[in-house]
């Protein structure tokens, strides 16, 4: 265990965000002992194709308990509503109250373009909270930290204005089982409504072990073009020869509005490179 545990804080706009873009380094930190909080901005009550309302939100909340508790990490819900969300002076209070209370040393969101409004408008509040969460004047109710965080973006695929850019990327192919574990929680979405959403419904198995192999796979495939993609940067942070042997990876992009993603934060927080 370590002596001082890091703490990695996942804001994502709805209740399977966190863990399909950055659960592989949740799962990493969780195994060195290190403290983790997944956060969705939105309950998730739009993302079905026949359930809604209260009724989906319950059950969003429930698959992303029992998503972080797959590692031993807190999956907190918040109750705005899913495609609705907006970066209103309240919503941006409501984020500064959340990193200052959980006090992280690394804060992961999605980037501020994005196809879905939500995912757009939680980057922008993270990024509207980050200086704010210093100053001792706003939201005076809950202690202002001393400095900000290092803030960084959650992978993904768009290319304007311009496309994702990582500063890290990390070896995640001793977690895999433990990601599509966390994923496999989410039973209304990954076989449900976004199959559904997808137009390939008729894909999903009907069996609970047939669904997590096919999930288990559909998660190879989405990450294992990546570490080819970044193998220069593999190489930068593991050294050429373990690089070269790296199949699966997250990646994630320095935000610059929170404190620097450099060389010593990135070695201090990713601290598997020098294992």
């Amino acid at each position: 265990m370590p002596t001082t545990p890091l703490r990695l804080l996942i804001i994502g706009a709805h209740p399977d965000d966190a863990d399909y873009a950055a659960g592989g380094l949740a799962a990493l930190y969780r195994s060195l002992g290190h403290e983790v909080k997944m956060v969705s901005l939105t309950n998730g009550d739009a993302g079905h194709q026949t359930l809604r309302g209260e009724a989906l939100a319950q059950r969003r909340r429930a698959e992303a308990a029992a998503a972080g508790a797959v590692i031993g990490a807190r999956y907190e819900v918040l109750d705005n509503h899913d495609g609705q969300l907006l970066p209103t002076l309240e919503n941006r209070l409501q984020v500064i109250r959340l990193i200052r209370t959980y006090q992280p040393d690394l804060v992961l969101t999605h980037r501020p373009n994005d196809y879905h409004p939500d995912h757009r408008y939680t980057s922008q509040l993270v990024q509207d909270a980050a200086y704010m969460v210093t100053v001792p004047a706003v939201a005076p109710e809950t202690p202002h930290l001393a400095a900000d965080p290092v803030i960084a973006y959650m992978y993904d695929d768009f290319q304007k204005p311009y496309p994702f850019t990582p500063t890290v990327a990390i070896d995640v192919g001793s977690v895999l089982d433990k990601i599509t574990e966390m994923l496999h929680c989410h039973t209304s979405q990954f076989y449900e409504w976004l199959p559904y959403n997808h137009g390939h419904a008729h894909e999903v198995p009907a069996g609970e072990d047939d669904r997590k192999r096919w999930l288990g796979e559909r998660l190879r495939r989405r990450l294992r073009p990546r570490a080819d993609r970044y193998r220069d940067l593999l190489a930068k942070w593991y050294g050429q020869e373990r690089a070269s042997r790296i199949e699966y990876i997250e990646a994630f992009e320095g935000c610059e509005y929170g404190s620097p993603l450099d060389e010593a934060a990135c070695r201090r927080l990713f601290p598997f490179f020098n294992a």
